[in-house]
């Protein structure tokens, strides 16, 4: 190599490696990866919000408010339980900021765990926060035992984002029969008012038998399905061609959770965590022409590490260095800010991760 081109090369190279990670730059090795949506190419990384020193923060859900501040309804669960404690000991707050990038002050908690006897007794999780109608629609997961396949869908309403909050005796949707794809629970759930006026809601649910992938050692396999009702309240009919999404006959046990769906442009739209599709530390992203029929996965966002640096991984965060639970901010009607959750931060729980949605 001449030195000339020598110096220009290594000119080059320094001036790349001191610029912000992130895979949508033309300094990104990954920049022209096909597998890479036009999504994650319009993602610029804002950083880590809602970290609280004793809890562990998950499932961060955005709105904007008629007060013109960003409220966010999110799971957290004391710190001492460790990262399992969203399984038995989870409950829903309520958070606010005067812009989307933060700083959030908790305003309080919405939704806890009941006790023995109600169908959401031991955690309440995956908030998803809508306005529709002309109320506030906080979708969510309860439990009765601490375990999974007691998870079912919940519908709490309000008049305001500051409460009270009408609680449902019952849930929302339950479980298939025994044999069916969807027996084991319903959670995850998203939702969305169709452009006919009907009121759709995907929920995740999964099998247990016959699946084994020694790479993506991963307990069934995960499917979504869809309900749709003539009201807010149901209720909800499955569709009769569920599941909407099913990657198992892939045949590595693919699969994927944590389903957000919306509509823009004449078009439905979906984000999703990867679950062996591309791997398991990235987001999937898809579109429809129906809502049900869904185009094949393209990377919705990738790991933490392509967009910040981080510190090393602490020995007891085992899921550290990807994004969950995508949700969505819109203002105006457009998506302007991606919330999701990620292990890690000051106090080396969890906290939210957002991402701001360059127009």
């Amino acid at each position: 190599m001449k030195r000339k081109d020598f110096i220009s090369t290594t000119l080059l190279a320094s001036i790349a490696a001191s610029l912000p990670i992130h895979a949508g730059s033309i300094w990104s090795l990954e920049a022209n990866n096909p597998k890479l949506s036009d999504f994650e190419k319009r993602l610029s990384p804002v950083g880590r919000a809602l970290e609280f020193e004793d809890y562990y923060v998950w499932c961060n859900s955005p709105i904007a408010g008629p007060d013109g501040k960003i409220h966010v309804f999110f799971s957290r669960w004391p710190k001492a339980k460790g990262m399992s404690g969203w399984t038995h000991a989870s409950e829903i707050a309520h958070a606010v900021a005067n812009k989307p990038e933060g700083p959030y002050e908790y305003v309080s908690t919405v939704l806890e765990p009941r006790g023995t006897g109600y169908w959401d007794a031991t955690t309440c999780h995956n908030p998803s926060i809508h306005y529709v109608d002309g109320k506030y629609a906080l979708f969510f997961m309860g439990n009765s035992n601490g375990k999974l396949n007691t998870q079912r869908i919940g519908l709490a309403v309000s008049n305001s984002l500051f409460g009270p909050w009408e609680r449902p005796e019952e849930p929302l949707l339950q479980p298939g029969e025994e044999g069916a794809w969807d027996e084991h629970c319903t959670t995850n759930p998203s939702f969305l008012k169709h452009p006919n006026g009907d009121y759709w809601m995907y929920y995740k649910s999964f099998d247990t038998d016959g699946y084994v992938n020694p790479k993506f050692k991963i307990r069934g396999n995960r499917k979504y399905g869809l309900a749709i009702s003539k009201s807010l309240f149901g209720p909800y009919k499955k569709y009769n061609g569920n599941p909407v999404i099913d990657y198992h006959n892939m045949g590595n046990n693919q699969q994927c959770e944590d389903a957000f769906v919306w509509y823009e442009n004449g078009k439905f739209k979906m984000l999703a965590r990867d679950l062996g599709v591309f791997g398991i530390d990235v987001g999937l992203y898809m579109e429809s022409q129906d809502g049900k029929h869904w185009t094949e996965p393209e990377i919705g966002y990738q790991q933490i590490d392509k967009y910040i640096k981080q510190p090393p991984a602490p020995k007891h965060l085992k899921r550290y260095g990807r994004a969950e639970r995508p949700q969505l901010l819109f203002q105006k009607g457009k998506p302007t800010y991606l919330f999701t959750a990620s292990q890690g931060g000051k106090y080396e729980t969890a906290s939210g991760f957002i991402f701001k949605i360059q127009s």
